[in-house]
C-alpha cells in the first residue's frame, strides 16, 4: 500500500492485530509493513516510531470499554460493568500489560475511560482523594487479575519461538510444577481444581474479588454517612 493511501488508522488497526497475535516482542515495522502491503519506511512516516505506534494501539484499545450512563445506572452496576469490560479488554490484548511496564501509556482513549471511571465513584459519594483511592483500588485489582492470562499468552509465545511443540512444552512445565506443588498440603488439595492451571484461579474468582471490594467501598460510604 503506497504511503499516500496508507492511513494512520489502518496502521494502528494492523498493529493491534499483530500485537494480539505476536505480543510486543513480535511487533516490528517490517512485519507490519508486510501485513499492510507497504514498506516499513511508509509506516514510520505515519507513526514516527515503534514506541509511538504501541502507544497509539494501546489507546485505541481503551476505546473498546463502554461507558455506562451514570444518570440512569446505579453506581455499583456501573462500576461492575466498567471493571468487567476493562478485564475483558486486557484479556483480549495481553500485550497492553507488557507495555505498561516499559512505556508511558496515556492518550485520549485512556483519558476518556479514566475520567468516566472517576465519575462512577463520585456518583457513589466519594470525593477528592477518596474518589481517586476507590478508583485505584478497583483498577489495580483488575490489572492483577489480567496478569494471569497475559502471562500464559506470553509464555506460550516464548515457548513457540524457542522451537518444538509449545503446547507440549507448556504441559511439561505444568507437570513439573504439579510435582512440586504435591509436596505442599494446601496446594496438593487444589491440584484438580480450576486454580491449578498456569496463572489461573478458581471459577468466578474475578467476580468474587470485585464484589468484595465494592462491598468494602460501600461499607466505608455507609460508615462515613453514619458519623456525620
Amino acid at each position: 500500500m503506497p504511503r499516500d493511501t496508507l492511513t494512520r488508522e489502518q496502521i494502528v488497526n494492523a498493529a493491534v492485530e499483530l500485537l494480539d497475535a505476536e505480543g510486543l516482542e513480535g511487533l516490528n515495522m517490517r512485519a507490519l509493513g508486510k501485513r499492510l502491503g507497504s514498506a516499513a519506511t511508509a509506516v514510520y512516516w505515519h507513526v514516527g516510531s515503534k514506541d509511538n505506534l504501541i502507544a497509539l494501539a494501546g489507546d485505541q484499545a481503551w476505546n473498546e470499554i463502554a461507558l455506562p450512563d451514570l444518570a440512569a445506572t446505579p453506581w455499583r452496576t456501573a462500576a461492575t460493568r466498567m471493571a468487567t469490560d476493562l478485564h475483558a479488554m486486557l484479556t483480549r490484548h495481553p500485550w497492553l500489560l507488557q507495555a505498561f511496564g516499559s512505556l508511558l501509556m496515556f492518550g485520549p482513549g485512556k483519558a476518556r475511560h479514566d475520567d468516566h471511571n472517576l465519575g462512577v465513584y463520585e456518583a457513589a459519594g466519594f470525593t477528592g482523594a477518596t474518589a481517586d483511592q476507590a478508583t485505584a483500588a478497583v483498577f489495580t485489582f483488575v490489572l492483577g487479575n489480567a496478569l494471569g492470562p497475559a502471562a500464559a499468552a506470553s509464555v506460550t509465545r516464548k515457548l513457540g519461538r524457542e522451537g518444538g511443540d509449545a503446547e507440549q512444552l507448556m504441559r511439561d512445565g505444568i507437570a513439573e510444577a504439579t510435582e512440586i506443588a504435591a509436596h505442599f498440603p494446601r496446594l496438593r488439595e487444589r491440584l484438580e481444581t480450576g486454580a491449578a492451571g498456569y496463572g489461573a484461579g478458581p471459577d468466578d474468582s474475578f467476580d468474587f474479588g470485585l464484589q468484595a471490594i465494592l462491598d468494602g467501598l460501600e461499607a466505608r460510604l455507609a460508615l462515613r454517612q453514619s458519623t456525620r
